[in-house]
């Protein structure tokens, strides 16, 4: 199994709950996302992100399945120029 974790920082923090909202749309609309768990920061510190997605997949190439996915570029259509930044790791287990 593939974890795939997504920490984003916005431009204007306020995007933050409708990103959520937005990626969370995905599950059961991409069929390569076998498990998808969206959350917003609490404690606001300023090395802090706004927002962490995680969503597990089977493989690499159900990752980029997801990632290629018409669904999950619309989303991203949206995020994109909203982010200030966004950092990844994606992990076995």
């Amino acid at each position: 199994m593939l974890t795939h974790v997504v920490l984003m920082k916005f431009t204007d923090p306020a995007d933050a709950p409708e990103a959520k909202k937005l990626l969370e749309g995905l599950a059961g609309r991409v069929p390569q996302i076998r498990e998808l768990s969206a959350h917003l920061d609490v404690v606001r510190s300023p090395v802090s992100y706004d927002l962490c997605l995680v969503t597990r997949h089977e493989s690499a190439e159900e990752l980029r399945g997801y990632q290629e996915h018409p669904e999950h570029l619309e989303v991203a259509g949206w995020l994109r120029p909203r982010l200030e930044a966004r950092a990844v790791v994606d992990h076995e287990g």
